[in-house]
Order: structure tokens, then sequence, then C-alpha cells
């Protein structure tokens, strides 16, 4: 039993973490599909709502011509969880 309380918070935890990475990925996709014109609007506003439906909030979110980069956040069990993406078009250095 004891075990098994340990290991059940460690699991959430990761699990959290991959979800922020994932909501960071698709953020930065939604923003730099937005400042490449393949989507009408403001591409920080596209990342936002992006992140705010996988449950994360937008730290900050920076444009490079049509490279963009985010962070978004959420917080998991006391801890908080933050992960970064960069996204652009193919031959950007987009690491």
């Amino acid at each position: 039993m004891a075990v098994l309380l340990l290991v059940m918070p460690l699991a959430a935890a990761l699990s959290a973490r991959h979800a922020v990475t994932a909501a960071a990925d698709a953020a930065a996709l939604a923003a730099a599909d937005t400042a490449s014109g393949l989507v009408p609007g403001h591409p920080c506003d596209a990342a936002l709502r992006v992140a705010a439906a996988n449950g994360t909030s937008l730290r900050s979110c920076i444009l490079d011509g049509p490279v963009a980069t985010v962070v978004v956040g959420r917080w998991v069990l006391g801890f908080a969880f933050a992960e970064s993406a960069t996204a652009g078009p193919a031959g950007s250095d987009t690491d």
C-alpha cells in the first residue's frame, strides 16, 4: 500500500508533464500557422486558445517572422510544470 501511495502521485506528475509538452507543441504550431497566414488571426491569440483548450496557460509567445516560440504551464499536485516549444515553416531554424 505504501508503494502504491508513492507511485500514484509520481505517475500523475509524469502524465501531467507529457500533457504540458503536448500542449506546448500544439500552441506553437497554432501560432506558427497563424503567423504564416495559413490561418487568419493573431498568432499569440491562437496559441492562447490552444493552450487553454489543453488545460494549460500561455506564459509567453514570441514571434520571429514565421517562427513562433511559446511557453505554457500548469499546476499539478502543487508542482508547476512548464514547457516551451518552437514551430515554423520547413527550413527555418526551429530545432
